[in-house]
């Protein structure tokens, strides 16, 4: 158990240094480029469209429109102007997440991946257990999966402990997934790579959920008052920028837990030296000779 802290928390500070390596800054923009470029783009086209298709199927709820009418009897009109885009922005935060984390492990993790490799583990052999499509095909499939389980978990949000547990937890399964996979698919053979995340499943979930936790937080920027809707297109891009430098944390510290971990793996199997044998033990020779007649 100690060890394995050690461990968690070496690569942890270590992933803290790297975060300030000029190779690792120069690879971010491109991710938050992109990702900024999405969501600006949809929310010019689509901003108003989404917020009056909200505003109707809200209006057509006969309890919604109660709540609304209970509202404005005590006072708060201005909860049913941003009660809409409130809604619009809660359903595109998931969405801008999971483009950035998907953004981060493709063009930023094997960069990621190749920089602690030469710096660190120069001698560790490449076996190349995965290639670039099969990591985008495994993001991708979990993205959707953890997308799904953020939509059918959402009524259970309303209970107050819930929503700070549910959300954290499946992106920490989904970072988890991902990183650890990622981290491992250029440098571990489908063998090795199956058994690291099967021996050091407990440690890269613990990382996984406190990645997912460090991934929530920006969210919070949404919820300090009602201004955050007339700051949405400054607030989705300071979001997506704290997205990407969470998710390139995360990538570096399951790299250099993943790779610390795959070598540790390849140095108890190999096999021990040879012991030199003892020296033969120096046996009396016998005499041949007839005895001497008398």
């Amino acid at each position: 158990m100690v060890d394995t802290m050690g461990r968690l928390g070496d690569a942890f500070w270590r992933a803290a240094a790297y975060c300030l390596h000029p190779r690792v800054i120069a690879l971010s923009l491109l991710p938050l480029l992109i990702a900024a470029s999405l969501s600006v783009g949809l929310a010019y086209f689509f901003w108003e469209s989404a917020v009056a298709s909200v505003r109707a199927t809200l209006e057509s709820w006969l309890l919604v429109g109660s709540l609304l009418r209970w509202l404005d009897s005590m006072g708060a009109e201005g909860f049913r102007s941003v009660m809409a885009p409130l809604v619009v922005i809660a359903l595109a935060v998931p969405v801008v997440l999971m483009l950035s984390l998907l953004l981060v492990a493709t063009m930023m993790t094997p960069s990621i991946v190749a920089l602690v490799g030469e710096r660190r583990f120069l001698q560790l052999e490449r076996k190349r257990g995965a290639g670039w499509w099969q990591s985008f095909a495994w993001s991708l499939l979990l993205s959707f999966i953890a997308l799904a389980l953020v939509v059918l978990s959402m009524p259970l949000w309303l209970v107050p402990p819930l929503v700070l547990v549910l959300p954290p937890l499946i992106w920490g399964w989904l970072s988890y997934k991902v990183f650890a996979f990622d981290a491992l698919a250029e440098h571990a053979s489908a063998e090795e790579r199956d058994s690291v995340m099967r021996k050091h499943r407990l440690p890269l979930l613990t990382m996984g959920v406190i990645t997912g936790y460090l991934g929530a937080a920006p969210s919070l920027i949404w919820a300090f008052s009602m201004m955050a809707v007339v700051l949405a297109p400054f607030l989705v891009l300071l979001t997506i920028w704290l997205y990407t430098l969470v998710f390139a944390f995360s990538s570096l510290w399951f790299t250099h837990y993943c790779l610390a971990a795959l070598a540790d793996l390849r140095a108890r199997q190999q096999p021990l030296p040879a012991q030199p044998s003892a020296p033969d033990a120096v046996l009396p020779v016998p005499n041949l000779q007839p005895p001497l007649l008398p």
